[in-house]
């Protein structure tokens, strides 16, 4: 950037690259719409007001105008795109930066994931500002790829690879002052720290705290985000695929709190990227609830870059990005220009510039190792009840329920008259044989199974299934693709998406991996699943820092008391 070519255009001495004439300005910061030009030089916002000139002119006719739009916390991999596919997904949306947590490819792949992710969103119109991963693993009942130390996480802080530390999800290990979990949050001192401690509450809270953490997106009551709140967290509201907490936490709002409230996606699947929207269908929805527009802009845009200290973005305002986005009618944000640094990124949804062509390194290419001799899915009838874990709509927490077991041969089976199914880990990183065995209700599968290697956190091949040999059929098909997803029912493969970068994403266009996945949704439907996406719900049943009953490749976890507990009950 040159300073003295910004100023002069400032000033009005000479032209800006671009003049964005006749337009009326959200105004973040006093709530006002200004009628009012915008210049643009180098990519910045020199000045508003009337006078300025510029190279070329773009009329817009009283339309309105507002900062680009900005995600709080996504974990770019749940889209099963790389981040310049990803991009193409959501800029015609609106949103020009995203905060990205890549623990998904980093529980994988080590440095190398998150440096693959650096790299690959190094060039694009969407900014990506990653946060280090501080989780790796999330806990030690689970086998992962690898594993980031505080040590390692300063080396990527001083590499400028990340901008902060993403979300805390030992909770635990923060209250009662783990050492390690301790020496991560100080290597970020000074620089945002975002939580993830779901229900946590009272003094537990009080020392989360107050060992550094300033946000929270795991919020799923309006009692929950007031408590938060009020011990001066900023509270990142979340709308993922399969957590639905917007419309609970919307009457959370009010003209005390909403500085300290944001938008996040956290996990979501190409189709709802595409067809639904981001951030912007979150300020939509927030509208119809009766937010004030501007309000709801707000706590898209200019609340979000204060959070992450991003002073340079989230307002039109002189020396800013010149990220911005245009639209019609302030009730209904539909933006129609979307311009990026200073260039149009996208035009009434398409985007101006393919993504670009991406070389996939092999250090995170495909990551199978599987001792299928260890793999026995049998599971003896130790009892006759059991723990089940009960998955609940549109929700990542579950219920621990206890059921009676079905027993066949002396085994524990699925009844998937019961809604019971089997559901199976298999350590996939080491090749070291581990293997979870349980039972889960709420999927819906009245036959068949389905297996994939994205599991949070760990990414281990986990597998859902109404029998065996569907099971095993499903999982040596994801194998043999050397990652990804499959339905498969009995001996009979039904339908396949590989996944080649880590096992999580694919360098195919968004539109074609969104082709792919409608089909293993629609394959898992026809077998009964009645959920809006049954792999999202299957990949957060293995996730163990979120309540109550989870399963990973080292057994069943019960997440309030953090520890791995028996299938059958006494």
């Amino acid at each position: 950037m040159n300073q003295t070519h910004l100023l002069a255009v400032a000033r009005g001495d000479e032209p800006a690259d671009l003049l964005l004439r006749n337009g009326r300005v959200i105004n973040v910061f006093s709530g006002a719409i200004e009628e009012a030009d915008i210049a643009i030089v180098d990519g910045l916002i020199a000045g508003l007001g009337a006078g300025y000139t510029a190279r070329e002119t773009v009329e817009l006719n009283a339309a309105y105008v507002a900062p680009g739009l900005i995600d709080a916390h996504v974990h770019i991999e749940s889209s099963l795109c790389i981040p310049a596919q990803f991009a193409q997904a959501v800029i015609p949306h609106g949103v020009t930066t995203v905060v990205a947590d890549p623990h998904e490819i980093a529980n994988v792949a080590g440095l190398a994931g998150v440096r693959f992710m650096a790299q690959n969103s190094a060039s694009l119109p969407l900014s990506v500002v990653l946060m280090a991963s501080s989780c790796v693993p999330a806990t030690h009942m689970e086998t992962t790829g690898a594993a980031l130390t505080a040590t390692e996480l300063a080396q990527l802080l001083a590499e400028g690879a990340v901008h902060g530390l993403a979300e805390v999800m030992n909770f635990p290990g923060v209250v009662f002052g783990d050492p390690e979990v301790l020496a991560k949050i100080e290597v970020f001192a000074g620089r945002p720290r975002d939580g993830h401690a779901p229900a946590l509450t009272g003094r537990q809270l009080n020392a989360y705290v107050a060992a550094g953490i300033g946000s929270e997106h795991e919020c799923t009551t309006v009692e929950e985000a007031r408590e938060k709140l009020a011990r001066g967290l900023y509270i990142l509201i979340r709308e993922a695929t399969n957590a639905h907490n917007l419309h609970a936490l919307l009457p959370l709002i009010d003209e005390h709190n909403n500085r300290r409230l944001c938008f996040c996606t956290d996990d979501r699947i190409p189709s709802d990227l595409i067809d639904q929207g981001t951030i912007d269908y979150m300020v939509r929805e927030a509208i119809r609830y009766g937010v004030a527009p501007i309000t709801a802009l707000r706590m898209a845009t200019l609340n979000t870059a204060e959070w992450f200290g991003l002073h340079d973005r989230g307002a039109i305002a002189p020396g800013r990005r010149a990220d911005l986005i245009v639209f019609d009618d302030l009730q209904d944000l539909r933006p129609r220009l979307i311009y990026a640094d200073g260039k149009l990124a996208a035009e009434n949804g398409v985007m101006c510039s393919a993504a670009p062509a991406t070389h996939i390194p092999p250090s995170v290419g495909s990551t199978v190792n599987i001792r299928w001799d260890a793999v026995d899915l049998r599971i003896p009838a130790g009892g006759r009840v059991m723990r089940v874990i009960g998955s609940l709509p549109n929700q990542l927490v579950t219920e621990e329920r206890i059921l009676p077991v079905v027993a066949v041969d002396g085994f524990a089976v699925a009844d998937p008259t019961q809604d019971l199914l089997k559901m199976a880990v298999i350590e996939r990183h080491k090749g070291s044989g581990a293997l979870g065995l349980g039972f889960i209700q709420g999927i819906g599968l009245r036959r068949g199974a389905m297996a994939g290697t994205v599991a949070h956190d760990h990414h281990n091949l986990v597998v859902i299934g109404a029998d065996d040999a569907s099971m095993l059929t499903a999982a040596h098909a994801v194998a043999e693709m050397g990652g990804g997803l499959a339905v498969a029912d009995g001996v009979d493969l039904r339908a396949r998406l590989p996944l080649p970068v880590a096992g999580l994403m694919s360098d195919r266009p968004i539109a074609e991996v969104r082709a792919g996945y409608d089909a293993l949704i629609a394959t898992a439907q026809t077998l009964g699943s009645p959920l809006h996406d049954p792999f999202m719900a299957m990949s957060f049943m293995a996730l163990e820092v979120i309540p109550k009953l989870k399963l990973t490749d080292q057994g069943l976890v019960d997440v309030a008391q953090f520890q791995i507990v028996p299938l059958f009950v006494e």
